[in-house]
C-alpha cells in the first residue's frame, strides 16, 4: 500500500498517485507546427511535411503566396499547393535528356521495356504502417525468409509462412498473387522481380511502398526485348523523371540548410545546388 503523502509536497491527493502526461516535442520548420500536439506521424510523413512546408515557405518569400496563408499543423491549403507548383516551375529546371543519354540508358536497361514478360509469383507481405517498430519489423522479416529458404523439403513452409505472417489478403491463399506483369506491380516492386532471371525464393527482401515483401519467383515467361526507336518516348520520361527527382532533392537540401528545423532530420546544404 502506498504510504500517505505529507500535506506539503504539493500531491492534488496524499492517496493516490498522479500520472503526469509527458509532452509531445512538436516539430516545426522555421517556428511553424508540422502537426496537432497529439498527433503521431511516422518518420516519412514528419519529413513530407517539413518539405512540404519549407516549399510553402518558399513561395511565400518568392510573392507567390499571399502572407494572409496559414499552414494548418503542416496541410498546406489549396492556395498553398497552387503557389507550390508554380515554385517548383520556376525553380527546378531539368534539361532535355540527350539521345546518346537515352541510347545508353536503354542499352542499360532493356529488359525493363520489354514487352509480354509475365512472372508467377507469391509473397509475404510485412506492412510498413504509421507507428510500427521498422527495425523490429525488418528483423521478422529477415527471420521468414531464412525459414524458408532453409527448410529441409518436406511440405511447404512457404504457404504456412505466409498464412501465418503476411499482411496481405494473399496470405489466406499462401501468398499467391498468380501471374504478373510489371504493370500490375508497384514500380519499386516490378524493378526488383522484372528483367531478372532469378526463380524460387529471392536471397534478400524486396523493398516496396507497402513494406518488406520475401518473395518466392515459381515460373517465367520471357518478353521480347523492343528496339531503342520503339520506346525512345518511354526511355526520355524515365529519365526526365530521375533528373527532376535529383534535382528537386537538391533545392529542397538548399531551402533546409537555410531554415530552422526542429523535431525532423532533414538533408541539407548551405549551398545551392540547382544550376
Amino acid at each position: 500500500m502506498k504510504t500517505p503523502c505529507s500535506s506539503s509536497c504539493g500531491c492534488a491527493s496524499a492517496e493516490t498517485d498522479t500520472a503526469v502526461a509527458t509532452p509531445v516535442a512538436i516539430a516545426r520548420v522555421n517556428g511553424v507546427a508540422l502537426h496537432l500536439a497529439d498527433e503521431k506521424l511516422s518518420d516519412d510523413e514528419l519529413r513530407q511535411r517539413a518539405c512540404t512546408e519549407l516549399l510553402r515557405q518558399a513561395a511565400l518569400s518568392a510573392g507567390l503566396l499571399g502572407a494572409d496563408d496559414v499552414s494548418a499543423d503542416g496541410v498546406p491549403s489549396e492556395a498553398a499547393s497552387e503557389a507550390i507548383e508554380r515554385l517548383l516551375e520556376q525553380s527546378v529546371q531539368t534539361p532535355e535528356p540527350s539521345e546518346e543519354a537515352c541510347r545508353r540508358h536503354h542499352a542499360a536497361h532493356a529488359a525493363h521495356y520489354r514487352i509480354g514478360e509475365r512472372v508467377h509469383v507469391r509473397h509475404i507481405l510485412f506492412a510498413v504502417t504509421p507507428g510500427v517498430d521498422v527495425v523490429a519489423l525488418r528483423k521478422r522479416a529477415e527471420g521468414a525468409l531464412l525459414d524458408v529458404r532453409s527448410h529441409d523439403g518436406t511440405g511447404d513452409p512457404f504457404v504456412e509462412a505466409a498464412r501465418k505472417l503476411s499482411n496481405c489478403p494473399s496470405g489466406a491463399e499462401g501468398g499467391e498473387l498468380g501471374w504478373l506483369t510489371a504493370q500490375d506491380c508497384a514500380p519499386e516492386f516490378a524493378r526488383e522481380i522484372f528483367g531478372q532471371s532469378e526463380v524460387g525464393v529471392l536471397p534478400r527482401l524486396v523493398h516496396s511502398r507497402f513494406g518488406l515483401h520475401v518473395v518466392d519467383v515459381r515460373q517465367r515467361e520471357a518478353g521480347a526485348d523492343q528496339p531503342f526507336e520503339a520506346v525512345h518516348g518511354a526511355v526520355a520520361m524515365t529519365l526526365r523523371q530521375q533528373t527532376y527527382v535529383t534535382a528537386l532533392r537538391q533545392y529542397l537540401a538548399l531551402l533546409a540548410g537555410q531554415a530552422e528545423i526542429e523535431g525532423v532530420e532533414l538533408d541539407a546544404a548551405d549551398t545551392p545546388l540547382v544550376q
